[in-house]
């Protein structure tokens, strides 16, 4: 495991020196851990909805030419 060194100020040590039952190292391991880990699904979901636009765009487009010229042919089937 490899170790970091955290800076804070004065008043919050005092105060977490009046809880020393407090694991305020594994505190911080788990809030780094849960953190990454939401970055991380972040991430993939980002990169999944921008595979997703692809197939979005194309499914726009495939419908836009399926539309073209449909009013006309319905005003001239005089449907509308």
């Amino acid at each position: 495991m490899v170790s970091i060194t955290l800076s804070i100020p004065a008043e919050v040590k005092a105060k977490m020196n009046q809880f020393p039952e407090m694991n305020w190292s594994g505190l911080v391991r788990q809030t780094i851990v849960k953190k990454t880990e939401e970055l991380d699904w972040r991430r993939e979901m980002l990169e999944l909805l921008k595979k997703e636009e692809a197939f979005d765009q194309w499914a726009v487009e495939v419908v836009r030419k399926g539309r073209k010229g449909r009013f006309a042919e319905l005003k001239k089937a005089g449907l509308v």
